[in-house]
């Protein structure tokens, strides 16, 4: 090789801007090819220059010589040399995807001797985790492994209300069978149920809807009751045939009294007209709240109903955990909460409203009303109450399914 000539320093500049401009569009290859072909138009003494101009390793342009000159092949499809860059996490542990698997899945099942048991399954955890058992991994890395196992962060589900039966199955095919029925010969089936509890004023309301950018409604800070408005309770009556419901918002306690007014509401306002020649009436609840199939408050006013409108009620609780199902659920209450969404709750006539002005695609139609009764809550109803009531249970689920009938109080 001849011996570098002259080299100005107008000359390395020119070679340093020439460096610049094409390192970003090269790859690794690339790179050092091009340093090594400046390296050899320089000759002798080249080889230092050039590595002051791109701050790269003398042997990186040594093997770029050796490439050029035809002294080192290179596969065109490679870049590196046979087994040259950084060693793989799987060649330097290969142990290391089982070892994390089981470490997750030993959590999973409760194993008493699991390092991540009482703590949060994080990626920072599960690296020290990792660090126990000798492992000196990022966590990019533990994430990748995670991901291509189909692992990924998950935030606690809503689904379990309670102990599930084993009679769940042969409940909901008997409700519906019984509603079947009911609906063939034109008795009328409701679904009825509590929705939750919302503050009366002028409170956030979950949500959002199209207002002027910039000028969202201004809500309370804090949501303390205001004591004037206190809370209301929407207890909703679902028409299944009919596909329209009655919400009775109470200003009290939700207890059985206030269900069962609430279902009477629903028949004198709505019911008998639309069957004017029901003799039964049926009755879809949760197993649980102010409709509790273990209520004896809730029996007994149902028994006071059946002898007021002259019907039988036949009511058919859901199993535990599976109130979900219950229609009155996604068919009403969902509309009422789309309907409201991002709208303070400001006074009861508010609630009336938007409850009243609720539909959706399938035509449902919703009636309101407000109820300003009072109701005690911790009635007691005896065992003689009790025994005189005109109650049959099912052969069927009993505690589930009964069939209450109406006492005649001629002679």
């Amino acid at each position: 090789m001849k011996k570098m000539s002259d080299f100005s320093e107008v000359d390395k500049q020119r070679y340093a801007n020439i460096w610049d401009m094409l390192e970003s569009h090269f790859d690794e290859k690339s790179r050092r090819l091009l340093a090594s072909a400046m390296s050899l138009s320089l000759g002798y003494g080249g080889n230092k220059v050039i590595r002051s101009i791109t701050n790269l390793n003398p042997d990186t342009i040594k093997l770029g010589i050796e490439q050029l000159t035809s002294q080192e092949q290179l596969d065109d499809n490679r870049i590196r040399r046979t087994g040259g860059g950084r060693k793989t996490i799987a060649s330097l542990y290969p142990n290391l995807e089982h070892d994390l698997l089981r470490l997750l899945e030993a959590n999973t099942q409760g194993d008493p001797e699991s390092p991540l048991l009482w703590t949060s399954k994080s990626l920072e955890n599960l690296k020290y985790a990792l660090e126990d058992f000798g492992y000196s991994v990022s966590i990019p890395v533990i994430s990748s492994i995670l991901a291509e196992n189909e692992y990924s962060m998950q935030a606690n589900k809503k689904r379990f209300e309670g102990t599930t039966t084993d009679n769940r199955d042969s409940q909901f095919e008997y409700i519906n069978e019984i509603v079947k029925k009911a609906i063939k010969i034109h008795n009328p089936v409701i679904s009825v149920d509590s929705k939750k509890k919302e503050n009366v004023g002028n409170y956030k309301n979950g949500g959002k809807e199209y207002h002027k950018s910039g000028e969202p409604i201004e809500v309370n800070a804090y949501d303390f009751v205001d004591k004037k408005l206190g809370k209301v309770t929407p207890y909703g009556v679902y028409d299944i045939t009919e596909n329209s419901g009655w919400v009775n918002v109470g200003c009290d306690h939700d207890t059985a009294e206030f269900s069962v007014f609430s279902i009477q509401q629903w028949w004198s306002k709505l019911g008998k007209t639309l069957y004017p020649n029901a003799n039964e009436l049926i009755i879809t609840a949760d197993g649980g709240g102010s409709n509790s199939s273990v209520s004896r408050l809730w029996k007994f006013k149902l028994q006071e109903l059946s002898n007021t409108i002259g019907l039988s009620i036949t009511v058919c609780h859901f199993p535990p955990g599976t109130s979900k199902w219950n229609k009155i659920e996604h068919r009403m209450f969902s509309a009422i909460s789309m309907n409201w969404r991002g709208r303070p709750l400001t006074s009861h006539e508010i609630v009336i409203k938007l409850i009243s002005n609720t539909t959706n695609k399938s035509g449902l139609k919703i009636y309101a009303e407000l109820d300003d009764k009072k109701y005690e809550k911790g009635i007691k109803i005896t065992d003689e109450q009790i025994g005189s009531l005109n109650i049959e249970y099912h052969n069927i689920n009993k505690k589930l399914n009964y069939t209450i009938k109406p006492i005649s109080t001629t002679t």
